[in-house]
């Protein structure tokens, strides 16, 4: 049991990575900017359910080779993320932005 719980703890930590790896690259891929992306992703992956974590990979469908400021973006992406998500996103937006 000793080894056990460490391992899940281990376990669920390089899930989070692998989320929000992934939520960061789809981010930049729709427009952000790797930095922005990056911030985003690591206040987001833990407020999220799977399933909405996976809606994300959606947003690089849209590819753009247009970057865009966190405003545009959302005003880009607004129709196509789950309220939910959209509320987060901002949420998390707002929050790197005051932090940089």
């Amino acid at each position: 049991m000793r080894i056990l719980l460490p391992a899940l703890a281990l376990l669920l930590a390089s899930c989070s990575t692998v989320a929000e790896n992934r939520i960061s690259s789809a981010l930049t891929d729709a427009g952000l900017s790797e930095k922005v992306s990056e911030c985003i992703a690591e206040r987001m992956v833990d407020r999220l359910s799977w399933d909405q974590l996976r809606s994300l990979g959606r947003l690089s469908e849209e590819r753009t080779k247009t970057k865009m400021n966190l405003a545009e973006f959302l005003h880009h992406y607004r129709g196509a993320l789950d309220p939910e998500v959209y509320a987060v996103m901002t949420r998390a937006g707002v929050s790197c932005a005051l932090t940089a």
